[in-house]
């Protein structure tokens, strides 16, 4: 992705300049995004929870994405919220206008670092319990 990065930010003109390698690049990193998010929720999320041994009520993920913030497991429930709006945006959402393609990648550009930032907070709070 650090070859990418000169051309931010990406505008609908630079997307249509890139060549087939460096739009194979992007679609990786989107998958990338995808599947690191995805699976801090379905795995390590869930495994600090019972690392931890919390008690009481945790029947939906946002009362567990508030209980791992209130722990310290996660610096904030807004931001993962906005990082799985960032994912579903990815997801459900990647249409073939130029301009909206360059706006979510110019976004999740941004957010990237977030996402690597929150799954390494969440890897040095579990390394206490063990």
């Amino acid at each position: 992705m650090q070859h990418l990065t000169d051309k931010k930010p990406f505008t609908k003109a630079s997307l249509s300049q890139l060549t087939d390698i460096e739009l194979a690049v992007f679609d990786q990193f989107i998958v990338r995004f995808s599947k690191l998010q995805d699976v801090m929720g379905a795995k390590l999320l869930p495994a600090i929870i019972e690392l931890t041994h919390e008690e009481g009520e945790l029947n939906t993920f946002i009362d567990k994405l508030n209980r791992l913030e209130k722990i310290g497991a996660l610096d904030s429930v807004e931001l993962w919220l906005k990082l799985r709006e960032m994912r579903n945006q990815f997801s459900h959402d990647y249409p073939d206008d130029p301009e909206i393609q360059s706006a979510l990648l110019n976004k999740a550009f941004g957010m990237a670092e977030q996402l690597l930032q929150c799954m390494e907070h969440a890897i040095r709070f579990a390394a206490k319990y063990q």
